[in-house]
């Protein structure tokens, strides 16, 4: 998985008069959990926005005057009205430790389906996952190639032996559902067979 790297700086003072100084000077209160006790630092707003502004699934390298951890974000708290980060958690990786986080879903190949008027519907466009951080997965790949009109792709197609799918087998990943257009199609296609021959003797 790819990394990014936060630069900020640890903080001694951590109380509620300390944390709205670091806000109101532009950067964002943050703790890392994981390695012991927990680390108070501060980073910048404009170092997240990599992080927390794409659908893209990161590790990050949080770099403290020199002293950096491998982390994966955590928790993160926004403000309501103005979307602006208010604090963040992290979470320290451990070479050995297996990690569970969200990584996004990538639609690849072409269905039959589709092609024939089918709603192509992506039903998780994010999964969890559990590997050692070396086996984290930048994206889940989902092919629909061999999905047609009507089909469902279930997480159970999904599986990798470098990691675990924490959803339910039964967890519909994607599915081709008939457009209204197709249906009605096939409903018009029915009576026409149907009906009977214009000027055929019974």
């Amino acid at each position: 998985m790819k990394s990014i790297t936060i630069k900020g700086s640890e903080r001694e003072s951590v109380g509620k008069v300390a944390t709205k100084a670091v806000r109101n000077a532009g950067a964002v209160p943050c703790v890392l959990y994981g390695g012991g006790q927990p680390v108070h630092f501060s980073a910048e707003e404009k170092e997240f926005k990599s992080l927390v502004y794409t659908p893209n699934a990161h590790t990050v390298v949080i770099d403290l005057g020199g002293k950096t951890y491998d982390a994966v974000l955590q928790d993160i708290q926004v403000h309501p009205v103005s979307d602006k980060i208010l604090h963040i958690d992290f979470f320290q990786l451990k070479d050995d430790k297996e990690i569970t986080m969200e990584v996004p879903v990538k639609v690849v190949g072409t269905s039959p389906g589709v092609l024939l008027g089918g709603v192509l519907r992506l039903n998780q466009r994010r999964l969890k996952v559990k590997a050692l951080p070396k086996d984290l997965p930048d994206f889940i790949e989902a092919d629909i190639t061999p999905m047609e009109m009507g089909n469902k792709m279930y997480v159970t197609s999904l599986i990798s032996d470098k990691y675990k799918l924490m959803h339910p087998e039964n967890t519909v990943v994607a599915q081709v559902r008939i457009s209204r257009a197709a249906m009605k199609a096939a409903q018009e296609a029915a009576k026409a067979a149907k009906a009977p021959v214009k000027g055929k003797k019974k």
